[in-house]
Parts: C-alpha cells; sequence; structure tokens
C-alpha cells in the first residue's frame, strides 16, 4: 500500500491528512482514494498536483509498497 498524504482543502475534503491505499498507479491510488473519500475530494484531485516520493508524477507513474503519494491543490495568498 501507498502512504497518501493530504494537504490543504484534500485534507479537509478527506477528514484526514494520511491514509494507506492500495494501487500499482498514481491512478489507481487516486480512484482508490476518490471511492474512500467522496465526490468534494475527487473534485479537488482534478484541480491538484500529484508527487510520488517527492517528486512530480503523472497519474501513470508506478507506485510501489511504502510510496509516498502526496496530493497537492493549487494554494494562494497574498
Amino acid at each position: 500500500m501507498a502512504s497518501l498524504r493530504l494537504f490543504g482543502p484534500a485534507r479537509q475534503a478527506a477528514g484526514t491528512a494520511q491514509a494507506d491505499v492500495a494501487g500499482h498507479t498514481v491512478a489507481q491510488v487516486l480512484a482508490a482514494a476518490e471511492a474512500l473519500f467522496g465526490a468534494e475530494f475527487a473534485d479537488v484531485v482534478t484541480v491538484s498536483r500529484v508527487w510520488v516520493n517527492g517528486a512530480a508524477a503523472t497519474v501513470d507513474a508506478p507506485v510501489a509498497d511504502g510510496d509516498e503519494v502526496a496530493v497537492i491543490p493549487p494554494v494562494s495568498g497574498g
């Protein structure tokens, strides 16, 4: 299982900052998380960046047991 790390609105939508999620690709991990956390979380994922083990990743990137998959929504501020 991958360790899914959630930040900002993704964390708020999921109600947690971390979860263990199964999947062999980023797409599979995100699909499992969306099924677990629901539509609001899925909406946040569509506008977020995803990193695997500290590097930007595409949805077809492989994920191994113990990898960290981070969902990083866009931020704004001033």
